[in-house]
Formats: C-alpha cells, structure tokens, sequence
C-alpha cells in the first residue's frame, strides 16, 4: 500500500512513531485512491492530492483531489477507517472510539447548552457524547474549518434522534447540509455531514 504514496504522504508516514498511526495512515490513503479510483475511472497511482486550507491557504485543509467533482473525507479511530465521498457536493466524515474520556468536561468544551441538558438525562453518557463529538466534527471538517471553529457554537439534534442541524451560530456557520449517523460497530460513533439540501442516500460498505 505504501507504493501509492507520494513523496509528502511517505514524509507524512515516516513523521509518525507508532505503529499503529502509521498503518491508519496509510490504510486511509489507500482506500481513498482506491474509492476514488472506482469513482473518477483515474489511475491510483497517478493521483496527487492537494490539502490546501479553504479558508487561510495554509497546508492543513482536508485531502481534495484536483479537477474531480468527487469530494472525499477521512477519518480513524481506534481500529476503524472510515472514508466518505460525494461528487458535487462538501463532504465530512468523522469516526470515534468510545473510551473513558472526562465526558462531563469534555461536554462544557464541544456541546451547546441544551446538548448538555440532553445528555445530563441520557443513561449511556459515553454513547451520547460520542454520537455528538461524531456529528460535529464531520460538519467541521465538510466546511473545511476542523477544529478552528467553535464546537459550541453548533446545536446538533439529541443523540438519539435523526441527525440534523438545530441551530448554528458564528461565522464558521453555513447553510444548507445534510448530516446522517453511520453504522461503525459497536463501541464507535460515526457521522457524514454533506453541503447540501438534497435528500441524502447512503450506501455504507464495509471492508
């Protein structure tokens, strides 16, 4: 899988001290070229992509590749990759192993007010958080902004309930998008965010 690297996605590889990073590393990359390969009918070998920030320009902006209407996103967690794509339309995906995190601090950081009465009420608090952190991280990273904007500012609907958009405040907000809850497996939030007002259809495969 390596043979597919460029020469900044090998330094990017080597940068990495565990092992386990390096093999997400390289395993995202590969099933991008290979999605995006079965998408565009390109060579994987040829492709290069770009990380151009939308907003600032810098170097850290989510992978695109140039002159396809096939936009894409990565994420890992634990021992899930996951990859998303769209053609003609933003796309976010985030992924997130469920694990024993300070939850109660961790909410006054990333979940509005009513999200955190919500999941004050919830049984499962881990799953709940997670199924939060997911959705907003997957609208952060379609918009392009990561972690740069506030996560507060965003008021998604209750983990439980279908996944959309509440309320959004700040300048990091855009409308119109579509979010959607993925099915990782158990003890893992998943979620897809698409810049867009048409219904989503998603097909998920498992590899």
């Amino acid at each position: 899988m390596r043979g597919l690297l460029d020469d900044g996605e090998r330094e990017r590889y080597e940068r990495f001290r565990q092992p386990q990073d390096k093999a997400r590393f390289v395993t995202g990359r590969f099933l991008a070229r290979t999605a995006l390969a079965e998408a565009t009918g390109l060579d994987p070998r040829t492709m290069r992509f770009t990380t151009e920030c939308p907003h600032c320009a810098g170097a850290h902006g989510k992978p695109r590749l140039p002159g396809s209407a096939v936009d894409f996103s990565l994420s890992h967690s634990g021992d899930r990759v996951v990859i998303a794509l769209t053609e003609g339309a933003e796309v976010g995906v985030d992924v997130e192993k469920e694990n024993d995190r300070d939850i109660d601090r961790l909410a006054e950081m990333v979940l509005a007010a009513p999200e955190r009465a919500a999941l004050a009420a919830m049984d499962d608090k881990r799953r709940g958080f997670h199924r939060y952190w997911s959705r907003k991280e997957a609208l952060l990273k379609a918009t392009g902004h990561g972690l740069a904007a506030p996560m507060t500012d965003i008021h998604v609907s209750a983990p439980d309930d279908p996944a959309e958009v509440v309320a959004w405040a700040g300048e990091a907000a855009v409308s119109p998008v579509r979010l959607a809850d993925l099915d990782p497996g158990p003890g893992y939030a998943a979620a897809a965010a698409v810049l867009t007002d048409r219904p989503l259809k998603i097909t998920e495969v498992t590899c």
